[in-house]
């Protein structure tokens, strides 16, 4: 590793690594693993058939790389589903960021008519009473509740799971000062990424993740979908999403809040000529492409 930060220091301003942890996980050790166990149950649906991993998927980098996910029957959704993974990092969940944490995220999709498809609170709470295993989870993640097995806990549970979900890569290695772990294209992908000003929207943390955007602010992009105005009701947010967070992003195909953009290639495109008002070249493409693919898991 470098003695010092020397060309890596010139983004510790748009950029942070992330931190070792962001849940004690041996202080909630009895929680996360109940909050796993959750995230994996399609019990946790009306018909048995739909978990969490449905379209989080935990070995795909949490998403199902499908444009919309089909629900309990077969119905699709409105938007793709973006990734669990580093989620807890951002300002807010979902698309239109209705939900403030991950924990509200996870108990709106049981509901969900489309999604799980359960009926209410109580009857989801009625499926797990009869399920020993929960029984004895519950009571050991929940020790001070005399009946733990309440809805606000499945989301509390979750939650803390989703919060270990925590993917560092060999850009972190990076910005801690190790200017060997990005190559000569990444490196060439990062300063252009800067330079273009994509980091204005996809800075920090999550590298995006930490604001509201009007999709199409230099030219109208086509959608019937009001986005974040659908909470807010303000005119002024319709069209307006979520900026998402980029880590995994090489991984997490098709992109947009519709997933209609099949490739990497055509997001950076489309988001230059959108958002920035520029017509980028295939090298541009080319470097910025391999410094995104540098923001993948190591693990």
């Amino acid at each position: 590793m470098a003695s010092s930060y020397g060309y890596a220091q010139n983004y510790t301003q748009s950029f942070e690594p992330l931190p070792v942890s962001i849940i004690d996980e041996t202080k909630n050790v009895a929680l996360i693993a109940l909050g796993k166990k959750l995230y994996l149950d399609p019990r946790l649906s009306i018909d048995d058939t739909i978990s969490c991993n449905s379209c989080h998927q935990l070995d795909n980098f949490g998403v199902d790389n499908q444009p919309t996910s089909p629900g309990h029957d077969g119905r699709r959704g409105g938007r793709n589903a973006p990734t669990t993974f580093n989620a807890a990092l951002q300002i807010a969940q979902f698309w239109d960021g209705r939900a403030r944490n991950v924990e509200e995220q996870a108990l709106s999709q049981i509901l969900n008519p489309i999604e799980m498809g359960m009926a209410n609170e109580e009857a989801v709470i009625s499926k797990l009473k009869k399920i020993d295993e929960y029984q004895t989870m519950f009571a050991e993640a929940f020790k001070d509740e005399k009946d733990p097995i309440q809805y606000k806990n499945i989301g509390k549970a979750i939650g803390a799971f989703e919060r270990t979900l925590i993917t560092p890569s060999r850009f972190d290695d990076f910005l801690r000062g190790d200017e060997n772990a990005l190559n000569a294209a990444e490196k060439r992908g990062l300063k252009k990424f800067v330079y273009m000003r994509c980091s204005n929207c996809h800075h920090g943390i999550a590298i995006g993740g930490n604001s509201y955007k009007k999709i199409g602010l230099f030219e109208p992009y086509e959608t019937s979908d009001l986005g974040r105005y659908e909470v807010t009701g303000l005119e002024a947010d319709k069209g307006v999403f979520k900026v998402p967070g980029l880590r995994n992003v090489a991984k997490t195909a098709p992109y947009f809040h519709d997933g209609s953009v099949a490739t990497l290639d055509e997001a950076i495109k489309k988001m230059a000529r959108y958002q920035l008002g520029r017509d980028v070249d295939p090298s541009f493409i080319k470097d910025v492409k391999a410094f995104l693919g540098s923001l993948t898991s190591k693990q």
